[in-house]
């Protein structure tokens, strides 16, 4: 199962980077087709739709790398018992908070493809087709979040250390 979890995570990671590359192409068109004087109409709103893309599918693989930001200040202040609580509250919280929004997410591709919801840009793009990769994003941070509340409740998650999370930035 832990491979397949892993799989998973790292194939969201990778079509987040291939999104970038596909990011970096619009930005690029955009920028040759105007010193070239000719337009290509929906650059701008297909280089916004990779960008969210790009953001939401990488959560789940940041996550389980342990580069999203944590606010460290109580959990410093706690040892032991006390501590193992407050991570499986918190782990617990943000799981309900993830189920709601990946819940929220594919409701709204849902009703974008039931309503044949457009872009009012002139590309005129089905917006549920982009709401695809927000929604299964959201979806793989909550398969992420309860193995890590999972992993926590079996007592074999390791939370970074206190002193290793300032260390990290670079």
């Amino acid at each position: 199962m832990r491979k397949l979890l892993d799989l998973l995570y790292d194939g969201a990671a990778w079509l987040a980077a291939l999104f970038m590359v596909g990011l970096l192409a619009m930005v690029l068109l955009s920028i040759v087709s105007r010193l070239a004087h000719f337009h290509v109409p929906g650059t701008d709103a297909y280089a916004g739709y990779l960008m969210a893309g790009c953001g939401f599918l990488a959560l789940a693989h940041t996550l389980k790398r342990g580069e999203h930001i944590r606010v460290t200040l109580l959990l410093s202040h706690l040892h032991g018992r006390a501590r193992r609580a407050m991570e499986i509250w918190a782990l617990g919280a943000a799981t309900a908070l993830a189920a709601l929004f990946a819940f929220y997410s594919a409701r709204l591709a849902w009703q974008s493809r039931q309503f044949n919801d457009i872009s009012t840009s002139n590309d005129a793009t089905p917006l549920w087709i982009p709401q695809l990769a927000m929604a299964a994003g959201a979806l793989i941070l909550l398969v992420a979040f309860v193995d890590e509340w999972v992993l926590e409740l079996r007592g074999l998650r390791k939370p970074p250390a206190a002193g290793d999370e300032p260390s990290r930035n670079e």
